[in-house]
Order: structure tokens, then C-alpha cells, then sequence
């Protein structure tokens, strides 16, 4: 934890909030909206209470507030706005500001706070899909932009996994297998994104189907153990950043000769090493998916 990020540049302050920096600029010397602080060397710096300020701004400005009315209020007239507003318009867009705070300041109180907020109007399916996948993108490109540190992801998506665990075992206690098709859902070796994955094992599931969840980095010769068990397998996959591009096509080559040539058996992937995919060069047993709600029309 010694790397929790307290201090924000400009830069930070525009990949967290979507503001441009040069507005950000303007909304400063115009209406002295954020007072920047500076290091022993002069460097410009923010602080956390800078960006919470500026979220809520930018939650105001997105509703239809002036800029130059938002600036006139005081901190916590601020926030009183916003929470008021956020009762009563998109709950969704103020909840992934609010939990891109409990990120970045390691809350899990903020966090369960939120979760529960939405959940009492949503389902867990609406939740993840508007919130949580947003926040997920935002994730990657903050991580990207050197915006959050590693502790800060590994923080949230804990909690995330936590979420999807628990909405599994309610829908498992209640749903009644459908044993005519088996979906086995894998990622393959030193692969370890797995929320998306984890979420249509949730989806599955809640929709009766027979799911078996193999999870994180799983050789490929291992999944021949589930043939002898099963008919009529899907295999479900993430690419994220497994196998290396060019080592995709002989990956395909090799789980279709082994695991789909002789068989009914289905491969579906998704991820972001798809681009490095012609999906007409592929069998007609393997299908490539771009989103998750893509795939789970499927179904």
C-alpha cells in the first residue's frame, strides 16, 4: 500500500472526471473553482478533496447547472445538491463517481453503501451493466494512465468479485439445472482477468443453466478432463491478455483438434486480443463475442 496515489496531476484530474484539462484551467482562474497545491519544487498538485469537489461539479454541470452558479455554492451546498439530485434523477452516473472514490481512498464502506443504494431499486443485472462495467473500462484506462496504482484495482475488483460470489450462491440456491448443454467457462494459462467471466457464470446460472466455473489459468490440455463427463460442451473464454498474438492461432488450432473436431463442442470468446482474430478464418465452432450482452443474447 505504499503506493496509494494522494497527490493528482491535471491530467489525473481530467481521466477521473472526463473534463478536459484545459477547461478545468478556465473553471479555475474564472471562478477559482479548485485551488491547486504546490510541492516544494512548485509543482502543481491536487488533493483528494480537489477531485471529490470536481466530480460533484461535474455530476452538476452534466444535469444542467451553470458552471458559474455551481461555482458561487460552497462545498458541502455542493454535495447536498448532488445527493439530492442523485435521489431523484440517474442514480447509476452519481454511483460510479462515488465509487471511483471509495477506490481511490481504499472505503469499503462507501463502497457496500453504494452497492446497497442500487440494489434496492435494481437487480444485480442492472447494476453490472450500467455500473460496474462502466467503471470497469474506466479502471483500465486509469490503470493505463498511471492515473491508479495496482493496489487501487486489486481494491475494487475484490470487492466486485465479492458482489458476483454472493449474487451466484442466491440464484444457485434457487434455480433448477438444465443438464441438456454444459457451459464450462475458463480462462486460459497466465490469464487472470476474470470478473467478466465470473458475471456470465453468474448469468447462467440465474437462467438455469448448467455452469461449471474453472476459473483463472487453466492449461489447455487440462479441459480434456471434463469431456468424459459432459455432451454437448460450450466453452466459454476471455482474451485479455492471453495468448500472446502470435500465439492465438495456433491456441484455436489446438483446442479445436482436441477438444471440439470429434464432438457437438462450442468455443466462444470474448476480449480485447480479438482484434488480433479474422474471425472468417475461424471453424465454424468457435464464435467470437465483442461484449458480454452480445453473448448472452445467445442464450
Amino acid at each position: 500500500m505504499n503506493n496509494i496515489k494522494t497527490h493528482f496531476s491535471i491530467k489525473d484530474l481530467e481521466n477521473l472526471s472526463g473534463i478536459k484539462a484545459h477547461t478545468i484551467r478556465i473553471w479555475e482562474k474564472r471562478y477559482h473553482l479548485l485551488e491547486p497545491e504546490r510541492t516544494d519544487t512548485n509543482i502543481r498538485y491536487y488533493t483528494i478533496d480537489s477531485l471529490q469537489k470536481l466530480l460533484n461539479v461535474s455530476y452538476l454541470n452534466d444535469n444542467g447547472y451553470k458552471i458559474s452558479k455551481i461555482a458561487a455554492l460552497k462545498t458541502d451546498k455542493i454535495k447536498s445538491i448532488v445527493r439530492k439530485l442523485a435521489l431523484s434523477n440517474d442514480k447509476n452516473n452519481h454511483a460510479l463517481m462515488t465509487l471511483k472514490l471509495a477506490m481511490l481512498n481504499f472505503d469499503q464502506h462507501l463502497f457496500h453503501n453504494t452497492y446497497n443504494n442500487l440494489a434496492k431499486e435494481n437487480s444485480f443485472e442492472t447494476i453490472f451493466k450500467h455500473t460496474f462495467i462502466p467503471l470497469l473500462n474506466d479502471i483500465g484506462l486509469l490503470w493505463q494512465t498511471d492515473t491508479i496504482t495496482p493496489a487501487h484495482e486489486h481494491f475494487i475488483s475484490s470487492l466486485i468479485r465479492q458482489k458476483i460470489i454472493f449474487n451466484i450462491e442466491t440464484v444457485q440456491s434457487k434455480s433448477i439445472n438444465d443438464n441438456s448443454k454444459t457451459y464450462v467457462l475458463f480462462l486460459p494459462d497466465n490469464e487472470v482477468h476474470e470478473l467478466g467471466l465470473m458475471y456470465i457464470h453468474y448469468a447462467l446460472v440465474s437462467k438455469g443453466y448448467n455452469a461449471i466455473f474453472l476459473g483463472q489459468s487453466v492449461p489447455l490440455k487440462s479441459l480434456n478432463d471434463v469431456l468424459g463427463h459432459y455432451n454437448h460442451i460450450t466453452f466459454i473464454t476471455y482474451f485479455t491478455v492471453k495468448p500472446e498474438k502470435d500465439k492465438i492461432i495456433s491456441y484455436l488450432e489446438e483446442f479445436e483438434t482436441n477438444l471440439l473436431a470429434q464432438n457437438k463442442n462450442q468455443l466462444l470468446i470474448l476480449g480485447s486480443m480479438l482484434q488480433h482474430i479474422d474471425s472468417k478464418e475461424l471453424p465454424k465452432s468457435i464464435t467470437l463475442y465483442l461484449t458480454i450482452n452480445d453473448l448472452l443474447k445467445k442464450f
